[in-house]
């Protein structure tokens, strides 16, 4: 059900089959100008005021301080806000229903801010190395402020989902991140304008490069699962339509966690 009062932001797009076989072969599609530049505007602006209302400082976006600035990740995102609007998005759920060739679910949003004047390489991984899905899902990627190289845009190894879910190790930053054992020695730098997307299977390699600007790149992502999709934690194999790992409800308020928050990478 919807949670939102604002209109739906996704623009209404049906795929058509030769997007939907390129997206099965190459493991990712992009999608130019799914949310205008004025959504993409109002959502840079709540994914910086939820990152001040966690505690980072505007310095500390603008100039990374720490292995964490390579990331900075949240479920949180405000009731009513254009956050709201996106993640809770009936047309977007439908655009995710399509490339997984069956009903979709949220299964969960986030932010990706990697902070300027150094914000970090983030290792190149699959989701599914982390919480593993007995099937079909996919991450739709926001770009809420252009994406170049130079400001660690993300990066994705095209048909690299072909192989299944890959062997991986820490990635040795302390963060429970994960990185793929074998390193990519080709990728594809994914240069976006603000309110384009790029969506990308559980299983498809991806990272990103440093930021070596002055200002933070901002990205917001939101993830789905197709419906009869099973998946394994804390020992238990669980159907995920009904059984939410992680927060996916909008708040009220963006309150800093008692402890460091840990997606457990997805």
């Amino acid at each position: 059900m919807p949670t939102s009062t604002r209109t739906d932001p996704a623009a209404a797009m049906t795929l058509d089959a030769n997007e939907i076989r390129f997206y099965k072969e190459e493991g990712y599609l992009y999608l130019p100008g799914l949310v205008g530049e004025a959504d993409a505007a109002a959502m840079r602006r709540e994914v910086i005021d939820i990152m001040l209302a966690l505690g980072m400082t505007r310095e500390q976006l603008n100039k990374a301080a720490t292995a964490a600035d390579k990331l900075r990740q949240t479920t949180q995102y405000l009731r009513n806000s254009a956050l709201d609007a996106l993640v809770n998005s009936a047309r977007l759920c439908g655009i995710a229903s399509q490339l997984m060739e069956g009903p979709g679910s949220l299964y969960m949003p986030f932010t990706a801010v990697k902070s300027g004047g150094g914000g970090g390489r983030f290792h190149f991984h699959q989701d599914n190395q982390y919480t593993r899905f007995e099937g079909p899902g996919l991450n739709i990627w926001f770009a809420l402020n252009p994406m170049t190289p130079d400001n660690g845009c993300l990066q994705v190894v095209p048909r690299s989902h072909s192989r299944g879910t890959l062997e991986s190790d820490d990635a040795g930053d302390g963060d429970a991140h994960r990185k793929t054992k074998i390193e990519p020695a080709d990728f594809l730098p994914v240069r976006m304008r603000a309110g384009d997307a790029i969506a990308f299977s559980r299983l498809t390699v991806h990272g990103s490069g440093p930021n070596v600007t002055n200002e933070p790149r901002v990205a917001f992502a939101v993830q789905f699962h197709r419906d009869d999709v099973c998946a394994v934690w804390d020992g238990q194999r669980r159907l995920l339509k009904g059984s939410h790992r992680w927060p996916i409800a909008p708040v009220d308020r963006i309150t800093p966690p008692e402890q460091k928050e840990n997606l457990d990478g997805h």
